[in-house]
This record gives C-alpha cells, structure tokens and sequence, in this order.
C-alpha cells in the first residue's frame, strides 16, 4: 500500500521560511517523479513544483526563485523549501507521485497524493 505523509507546515509570517517533507513507502520512490501542488481555501489546486527520476526540476512561475524541491531517493523523502513567503502562499500543500516522465505539471499524471499539509503566512 503506497503512502505519502507530508509534514512541516504550520503559521509563518510574511518573509519567513519553511520546510515541507513528504515520506513516501510501499513504491520503488526511485523511479517515481514527485510533485508539490497546494489549494487554497475556495480554489482549485496548483501545480507547485515537479522532480522527476533523474533529479530535473520544474516550478509554477509563481514560486520559481523562492522555492526548491528536492529528493533523498536513500531516505524515500521529497522536500520543498520555501523562502520569501508571501500571504497568497497560503494553501494546503500535497505531495504526489507519478510514474510518468512528462508533464508533470498536470494533476491528472499523478497516482498517488498526500493528506496535505496547512501552510499559513500572515502579512
């Protein structure tokens, strides 16, 4: 049984930082390309950031230069750092799994998500 558990979301004030975690067991996370997508309260939820397999990145222009992802393919974990945050970053954010190599942006490319974590930034 696949599992994802984010974890590191809490209350941060405008400019501030966080470190989201995504452990991830019962898949060959190696070979899985790995998503963050987040929802704020009344919308849809968004693309956020994508590592595939080989370690190649991608970011939603609203958050390219203030966040990173990243992987420890030895310790089944994806993260996201985020920097210089804002109060529209406010959201719930999920981790994903996908065993597809392309558009990684899509939500639909995804077998596997999270429960989510709560991000707020105050302003």
């Amino acid at each position: 049984q696949v599992q994802l558990v984010e974890s590191g979301g809490g209350l941060v004030q405008a400019g501030g930082s966080l470190r989201l975690s995504c452990a991830a067991s019962g898949l060959t996370f190696s070979a899985y390309g790995m998503g963050w997508f987040r929802q704020a309260a009344g919308k849809e939820r968004d693309f956020v950031a994508v590592i595939n397999w080989s370690g190649s990145t991608s970011y939603a222009d609203s958050v390219k230069g203030r966040f990173t992802i990243s992987r420890e393919n030895n310790k089944n974990t994806l993260h996201l750092q985020m920097n210089s945050l804002k109060p529209e970053d406010t959201a719930v954010y999920f981790c994903a799994a996908t065993p597809y190599r392309t558009n990684g942006y899509q939500e639909s490319r995804y077998a596997y998500w999270g429960q989510g974590t709560q991000v707020i930034v105050s302003s």
